[in-house]
């Protein structure tokens, strides 16, 4: 019922990734890509069997949605949990993103990042099958009042540290050098151990492909992790991260952290998180530490630089604002709800 296919690039009799009987157009397409790029060994799932798996894709076994479509939970024949990201066909993610979160994922190995099982794909379905995470997404436990409190420090800090791991292998040690742009807590996934592994490569490049992406000066990205001024009018304005600065600077970080951890014995080393975050975000790239050095220095005593200003405008600029329209394209930009998945 799981079929391994395995490609080599340059041989003359090539196996396609997606070549079926009674297969379509659009699946010769996407095949056809993927064998130019890179060769892949994957599974791939038949979809009755991803339908069996999770009962016909079942309200109750539905565990997120997104820009992208639906994620299920699903059980194989032989007991093994899974989870099943189903791409929508309204979705304004499809065939790319698909093309892309498998070429990426099937060559990294990480204990955090998640790992891709395989995929299916029959007619307009796309299907990515991952391993099932327990605790599903950060998200769920920080923006629910009761499940929050039971991240305690400890829990948060490993947390933190794991995702800086994780990137530190992306940026740097990994087969191939990817920067993720959309990292956010609904795409770190939690095990059973409540450790973190980061998830939702759709929209992931490699450093190469970020260079001409940069070029363009495309905006990719959350709303929600990005100003509204940014956009939608392209303007920069006084916006959270310089209320955050202003904090720190006059005294005030502890306001920036979680009520429930502010009068506990982690202070000091939340306060160097928050320190830490605000370097990683500031204007110019040669100000900020790489990730190698910030995981380092998180766990070190190290005295840090202080972080600088922010720069922001206070009043919009119409010019400006659609000067910026004029050279920018804004999509793709997707959406996530706020519950786990």
């Amino acid at each position: 019922m799981i079929h391994v296919l395995k490609f080599s690039i340059g041989r003359k009799t090539k196996l396609n990734l997606f070549k079926l009987e009674n297969e379509n157009v659009s699946r010769d397409t996407l095949q056809e890509e993927v064998l130019t790029q890179e060769s892949v060994e994957l599974p791939i799932y038949e979809f009755k069997q991803i339908i069996a798996s999770t009962d016909n894709f079942s309200y109750r076994n539905k565990l997120g949605q997104g820009g992208f479509g639906t994620v299920y939970k699903g059980m194989l024949d032989h007991g093994q949990q899974i989870a099943v990201k189903r791409l929508s066909g309204h979705s304004g993610q499809g065939s790319k993103e698909f093309k892309n979160e498998i070429m990426l994922i099937s060559k990294l190995q990480h204990r955090n990042l998640v790992k891709l099982l395989g995929y299916c794909i029959e007619g307009k379905e796309r299907l990515l099958i991952y391993e099932y995470m327990t605790n599903k997404s950060l998200d769920a436990f920080l923006f629910d009042p009761k499940k929050r409190r039971q991240l305690d420090w400890e829990t948060r800090f490993n947390i933190i540290l794991g995702i800086g791991r994780g990137l530190i292998y992306l940026h740097r040690d990994s087969c191939l050098r990817i920067i993720h742009r959309d990292l956010k807590c609904s795409n770190i996934l939690l095990d059973e151990k409540m450790n973190p592994k980061i998830s939702d490569f759709g929209l992931a490049r490699t450093f190469q492909m970020a260079q001409e992406l940069a070029n363009t000066r495309r905006v990719v990205g959350t709303y929600g992790y990005m100003s509204p001024e940014y956009v939608m009018r392209g303007v920069f304005s006084e916006n959270q991260m310089y209320l955050a600065w202003k904090s720190w600077n006059e005294g005030r970080g502890i306001e920036l952290m979680d009520q429930a951890l502010a009068e506990t014995s982690c202070l000091s080393q939340g306060l160097r998180c928050i320190h830490m975050g605000l370097l990683c975000v500031q204007d110019q790239a040669k100000d900020r530490p790489t990730m190698a050095e910030a995981v380092s220095l998180l766990c070190s005593e190290t005295d840090l630089p202080e972080p600088k200003e922010p720069l922001f405008m206070l009043q919009r600029s119409s010019s400006v604002g659609q000067d910026f329209k004029n050279m920018c394209s804004f999509a793709p930009i997707t959406t996530s709800m706020t519950h786990g998945r």
